[in-house]
């Protein structure tokens, strides 16, 4: 019986460190990243997809998983690979379907330890666990990046439009948003402990793509997704296949912010998301567990609704609605 490291070895070459200027030119690329060892000591891998093209051009890295329920991003990656022209590819592409291998494995969205690492990153060399990982990962992969595209889903009991994070008062990054065709677009800037945050302190210009919902897999939001990517890859002159214009433009919002229950109860938020409502309107109603009316949920104001919370079961504190002001 062969031993299963040989085959992972013999699939892809086993890298510590990504050094884009070791890879070949003009073809994809395989690796396994061995970022940390478990608790047997065995080697967590984290799998990258290079593809360099023949000619010198801008490095485009697209990431996913960071958190372990955001599973719509690992069929995009996977399928930009698939359809790359790597002939005519200008400078290089880099996916890493799986970001946070742990979390995955345990379908959990936090990391081992019970924490988020995209409020930690850019983590710590001589940290805990999660600082540990979250550090390797910047510095093993990130770093050699130009852009950052990094997508999520919403989180466990939610869900979300297809909408973009941005500095959107950074040139290039209101363009790479604008390029996404996405609902909405949340001006965000990037000092926030999250991946993009990280890369845009390397100087890497980076936007968070928010692609649906947790544990699944959606066709619509990954070919809208899929869409985003190919025109940034054409307004950057890496492909030559042409720029798919938006349906409708996105609303774009100047902040947003969660809509929390102050007790707990049988939630129902009404609106759906993508959709605008006005203050004073009912956004969500509360009953207890005989089924009365305890409590209605007004807009505090005009906006539009990025995403909303779909269990029930509501605790004092819960996420009601995502509200963007536009």
């Amino acid at each position: 019986m062969e031993d299963p490291l040989l085959l992972l070895n013999n699939n892809a070459a086993v890298i510590k460190q990504l050094n884009l200027q070791d890879a070949p030119s003009g073809k994809v690329t395989r690796y396994w990243l061995y970022l940390v060892t478990d608790g047997m000591g065995m080697p967590v891998y984290v799998p990258v997809i290079v593809a360099k093209g023949a000619k010198y051009g801008p490095t485009l890295g697209l990431t996913a998983v960071v958190h372990g329920n955001e599973l719509n991003g690992i069929p995009v990656i996977q399928r930009i690979f698939k359809q790359v022209d790597i002939a005519n590819l200008k400078g290089t592409i880099v996916g890493v379907p799986v970001v946070n291998i742990p979390s995955l494995l345990r379908s959990k969205r936090r990391f081992i330890d019970d924490v988020d690492l995209n409020h930690i990153m850019p983590g710590k060399e001589n940290g805990n666990v999660s600082q540990v990982y979250a550090y390797r990962i910047v510095n093993a992969l990130i770093k050699e990046f130009d852009y950052l595209i990094d997508l999520h889903t919403a989180s466990f009991g939610r869900v979300n439009s297809y909408y973009i994070r941005a500095d959107m008062e950074n040139r290039a990054t209101q363009q790479m948003a604008l390029l996404q065709n996405a609902q909405i677009i949340v001006h965000n800037p990037p000092s926030d402990g999250t991946l993009r945050g990280a890369a845009d302190d390397l100087g890497i210009h980076a936007i968070t793509l928010e692609v649906g919902d947790p544990n699944t897999f959606q066709k619509g939001v990954i070919r809208s997704s899929m869409t985003g990517i190919h025109n940034l890859l054409n307004y950057m002159g890496m492909i030559q296949t042409g720029i798919e214009a938006p349906l409708q433009e996105p609303v774009i919002c100047k902040t947003s912010y969660w809509i929390y229950a102050d007790q707990g109860g049988i939630l129902n938020v009404h609106p759906e998301v993508a959709t605008f409502v006005k203050k004073g309107i009912v956004i969500a109603t509360l009953r207890n567990i005989f089924g009365d009316l305890i409590k209605e949920y007004l807009a505090p104001e005009d906006g539009i609704v990025i995403g909303k919370s779909v269990n029930p079961i509501n605790q004092t504190g819960g996420r009601i609605l995502h509200l963007g002001i536009i």
